[in-house]
């Protein structure tokens, strides 16, 4: 508990029992107006005080976190659509290299290589940006944690699995066409 006096501004720390706070507080604040009768008695909880300073903190991982998991949606739909193109466009070139041969996972690899590639250089482009506003972010906090390299490791490694599980979908769906339909297509 802390009291505190306007006149100076000084605070008094006291760290109470939790049984009868309410007693405890009563018989403080009659002290307190024998002592200081011309200064008036104003408390509060130091856990009170801090959980309110960081409920900013908290409102802003809530809404970080919807807004990330909105933009990674969004992504995926765009992601998804583009590789929906793309191996509409490649129609005729997928089915010739399985007419000549290629298995379907080298189909798949050779779909999916070109999102993998730009994600990779997306990565590349974003760590150092993140690292740059992480640490900034992290300089308000007394207590404050650093930031080490396994975590843009883990979050481009999360960003390749997402796009090639969008792009395998429709990769999949494109190396298994009879390369006869393909061919035929225009």
């Amino acid at each position: 508990m802390i009291a505190n006096t306007l006149e100076n501004s000084a605070f008094l720390s006291l760290r109470i029992s939790t049984k009868n706070i309410q007693e405890i507080i009563s018989r403080l604040k009659q002290k307190w107006q024998r002592i200081f009768p011309n200064t008036a008695f104003n408390s509060f909880f130091l856990d009170e005080s801090f959980g309110q300073m960081y409920q900013a903190e908290e409102r802003f991982n809530k809404i970080f976190t919807s807004f990330a998991i909105l933009a990674i949606l969004i992504s995926c739909l765009g992601l998804f659509g583009l590789a929906a193109y793309m191996t509409e466009k490649r129609t005729k070139e997928v089915g010739i290299r399985k007419v000549l041969g290629a298995s379907i996972f080298r189909i798949v690899f050779l779909l999916a290589n070109e999102f993998g590639k730009w994600v990779l250089i997306a990565n590349v482009i974003a760590w150092p940006l993140a690292y740059y506003f992480m640490n900034r972010w992290l300089q308000t906090f007394a207590y404050r944690t650093t930031i080490g390299a396994g975590i843009f490791f883990v979050s481009g490694l999360a960003a390749l699995a997402i796009a090639l599980l969008t792009v395998g979908y429709q990769s999949i769906k494109a190396a298994r066409r009879n390369p006869v339909d393909s061919l035929r297509y225009e």
